[in-house]
């Protein structure tokens, strides 16, 4: 809600002294949200209900309207109810960008079921640690990775496997192209689709081919929980961040209230990011479906793909991060592409440098602002405002009805000055509700009266903007991916040449950071970075492997023997 108008000028003066912040909104935002009171299973109905004859998706041409997606999602959530999923079963997604995605998101969560969204490009051994955390009772699943989750042991295994084929989403003549005898249009064919081979996998297009729901369930309530959104811990063990359906709605609500001059039913969001990470979900599975947006959906960021969808619909929001803009930029010099129709783009998940605004707006005539949060905040908990008092190189101020403190990272009771570095804590409506199943983890990040430790060393300055400028955690941010070091570390430490292994972020100047190994070789070893790459890709999604691997003759050590990471990162930094 915004300011009461009717408040005495002591009133207004003291909310102002406790969030300074709030004189830098843009005009139009609200100071607070008003407090949610639907479901995300109500948040598409009424999308339905009021845009469903609008085009609810755009897959590589083939659209569906929001009343046709409304009738997919009952479909889909018929045909899980049938296999038996029931309110607080975990549906696991491992899916790219898709149709079908979306489908299976709300399909699940009409059963007061419990999405778990996860990585298709993970290995094996990934997906089965995820998989032992959440225990999820049904896979839905790209039907390139089917037969990995197919060879799970039985007590990891989910009781049935659903296997998505990506090109059933496509229109007709793009997927008779496919079936072209072409080596080019195989090569597209293999990179989208594959036939299972295991036995017992359900095709999804055979698994929707059913009635739409009728019967009564059990739906779902603000409180329940709606998604475990899958985290790297420090170890290098997985953890499941608990947001419940209050947690993603309001956060969805927070982003609208947000960016002033949104025109609900009318804009076009374009989905590069990968919904299965949490800052895609939201802009595209929650925050766009709540206006009515045109969602057009890419199963990966790739430039020429954009290019091409550019003049049948062209976007008005684009959500991303720092190298996506940076790519169209560059592509934006060539005079058949035009991206002057994209008002609004928020970047998040790695820091966003100067020059790439300036780059964008000069590209586009709008604005590019940077944001913060991580996957415990569902995950936006602050942003540049979206209009002159914005402030380039700073990650913004907090939310609507979302408060900071910035405090002594050894002692979380005792505020900082403003300017003083300290770690950032966070409270609001979209702070989640602990890790799956780790009280003791939950413990230590969620304080009392519902402050959120975020890690992150920060300044603030007197008019409440965030400036990121280290981090208590040693996760490592790259691409907008998070990457324990830990896990890192224990992968390359199996290679038999590997004595000792450190591994950290190291800045590079297009924001982000790389991934980066300093090794210690055993006696008679030779050293092969090369070697070491692939040994690490066989084990690790792409954008766990090191960037670089650094020969060192010994790691730096504390008295205990700890490896001290932020010296090896010193060192590689000056390399």
């Amino acid at each position: 809600m915004p300011a009461n108008p009717n408040a005495s000028d002591d009133d207004q003066a003291a909310r102002l002294a406790a969030r300074p912040w709030l004189t830098a909104y843009a005009d139009g935002v609200p100071h607070d949200i008003d407090p949610v009171d639907e479901t995300l299973v109500d948040l598409l109905d009424h999308a339905v209900a009021r845009y469903g004859k609008n085009v609810a998706t755009e897959f590589f041409g083939a659209e569906t309207t929001y009343a046709d997606l409304g009738e997919q999602v009952s479909r889909a959530a018929n045909a899980l109810r049938r296999l038996g999923v029931e309110k607080g079963d975990r549906v696991a997604l491992v899916l790219p960008n898709c149709p079908q995605h979306i489908v299976a998101f709300y399909a699940a969560l009409r059963l007061g079921a419990i999405v778990v969204e996860h990585n298709p490009t993970y290995t094996a051994r990934e997906l089965r640690h995820q998989f032992e955390v959440h225990e999820a009772v049904v896979a839905i699943v790209w039907d390139k990775v089917a037969d990995i989750v197919a060879e799970f042991p039985s007590d990891v295994a989910p009781s049935a496997i659903i296997a998505v084929d990506m090109t059933d989403a496509l229109p007709f003549a793009k997927r008779a192209a496919l079936r072209l005898p072409v080596p080019a249009v195989r090569e597209r064919r293999e990179a989208m689709t594959s036939k299972p081979t295991a036995r017992g996998v359900i095709r999804w297009s055979q698994f929707v081919k059913t009635r739409p729901l009728r019967a009564k369930h059990p739906a779902p309530g603000l409180d329940d929980i709606a998604l475990l959104q899958l985290t790297s811990g420090t170890t290098g063990m997985p953890k499941a961040a608990v947001l419940s359906h209050r947690n993603l709605r309001s956060n969805a609500a927070q982003g609208r209230a947000w960016v002033p001059g949104l025109r609900e039913g009318e804009e076009v969001f374009y989905a590069v990011l990968p919904m299965f990470h949490a800052y895609g979900l939201t802009l595209c599975l929650t925050f766009a479906v709540s206006i009515g947006a045109r969602i057009v959906l890419f199963p990966k960021f790739d430039v020429d793909l954009v290019v091409g969808a550019l003049k049948k619909s062209p976007p008005t929001f684009l959500p991303g991060v720092p190298p996506i803009y940076d790519a169209l930029s560059r592509a934006s010099t060539r005079k058949d592409v035009d991206l002057s129709s994209i008002r609004f783009a928020i970047s998040g998940a790695m820091s966003l440098p100067v020059p790439t605004v300036t780059r964008w707006e000069e590209a586009t005539g709008g604005l590019l602002v940077e944001g913060y949060g991580m996957t415990e905040t569902s995950p936006v908990a602050l942003g540049n405002p979206i209009g002159p008092t914005r402030r380039p190189g700073t990650v913004g101020v907090p939310f609507p009805s979302t408060e900071i403190r910035v405090v002594d990272p050894d002692d979380p009771m005792t505020d900082r000055a403003f300017g003083e570095p300290g770690e950032l804590l966070v409270r609001g409506p979209q702070v989640f509700q602990g890790y799956w199943r780790r009280p003791e983890e939950t413990a230590s990040v969620l304080l009392e009266d519902g402050w959120l430790r975020t890690g992150d060393i920060v300044t603030v300055s007197e008019d409440g903007f965030v400036t990121v400028v280290d981090r208590v955690k040693e996760l490592i941010i790259t691409g907008g991916f998070n990457v324990s070091p830990s896990e890192v570390e224990q992968v390359l430490a199996l290679h038999p040449d590997v004595d000792a292994v450190a591994v950290v972020g190291v800045a590079r100047p297009t924001g982000g950071e790389d991934v980066v190994a300093a090794v210690v070789s055993k006696p008679g070893a030779v050293f092969d970075a090369s070697g070491l790459k692939d040994f690490a890709r066989s084990h690790l999604a792409s954008y766990k492997v090191p960037r670089r691997v650094v020969q060192v003759d010994d790691l730096p050590r504390s008295q205990i023997g700890k490896v001290l990471r932020r010296q090896v990162r010193e060192q590689l930094t000056k390399r």
